[in-house]
Order: C-alpha cells, then structure tokens, then sequence
C-alpha cells in the first residue's frame, strides 16, 4: 500500500533515493554526477515527500521556494521498479498541496529532453512548458514547466 509521507531533507531515505537519481540522470545524459552538483544541492529544505510501499522507499520529491509567489519542483524520482503505477502523480499532488497550504501561487520546474516521461508526466498533471529560466537559460537539454496551483 502506497504511503505519502512529509519530511526533510535529512531523511535518510530521501538521501538515499537522490543518489539513485543523481546515477540515473548520469546513464541518461552520459554526464558525471559534479557537472549539475551545484543545481541538485538539497540541504536543509523543509519540504520533502516521500513514497513508501510497505515500508520501503520508493520514491521522492521536494520543493523550495523560487520566489515570493512560486516554489520550484526539485529531486523527483521514482525507483524502476514503481515507474507506471501513479507513484509520481501522488508525490506530484502532496508537493503542491504542500506549497498551496504554504500560499503560494505558482510551482515551477525543469526537467530534460532526455526524460519524455517526466515531460509527459508533468503535462498530464497541468504542467506547460515555459521559457528556460534561471541557470537553465542556456542549458539546451532542459525543459522547463510552470503551473498555476489553484486553492479553491
């Protein structure tokens, strides 16, 4: 049974699921883990979900403010073996509920052409694409998304 559960970036469990995804995007992009060290640094970030199956870490994701109205959608990652089954999509929801519960009004991300699964992902779930802002503005492999995050 799938479990949603708030936390920090010390979670040991969340630790763990980013350096998973830090080799994954690595496979992907033929890049090492330094060269995008400096845009995955999550440390002491309040706002961190994780996924639990029985107990077992299966997934995460987090979110810091970007600015005064938006937040930035960081670190999702979903182990293979979970892909497919509406994990993304749930950690996806509690982030922004999180962030409207926290008055915000837009959430942000980016994510690579590498990962036509996240792009899909992220459009299913409201997402458009949007100009690559911040240190992604030059960056031709990112896609980067935005969403209105409604509270009504």
């Amino acid at each position: 049974m799938l479990k949603i559960v708030r936390t920090n970036s010390d979670n040991p469990n969340f630790i763990k699921l980013i350096q998973l995804l830090d080799v994954t995007l690595c496979e992907i992009y033929g890049t090492k883990q330094e060269d995008y060290a400096e845009y995955n640094r999550i440390v002491d970030l309040p706002t961190v979900v994780l996924a639990y199956d029985n107990d077992e870490p299966i997934g995460c994701g987090c979110f810091k403010k970007f600015n005064d109205d938006t937040i930035e959608i960081k670190r999702m990652f979903v182990v293979p073996e979970q892909r497919g089954k509406g994990v993304a999509s749930r950690i996806l929801y509690e982030l922004e509920t999180w962030a409207i519960e926290l008055k915000y009004t837009y959430s942000a991300l980016e994510t690579g052409k590498g990962q036509p699964e996240a792009i899909e992902l992220y459009q299913k779930c409201g997402y458009t694409i949007t100009t690559n802002y911040g240190q992604y503005a030059q960056e031709e492999r990112s896609v980067c998304m935005l969403k209105a995050l409604w509270t009504d």
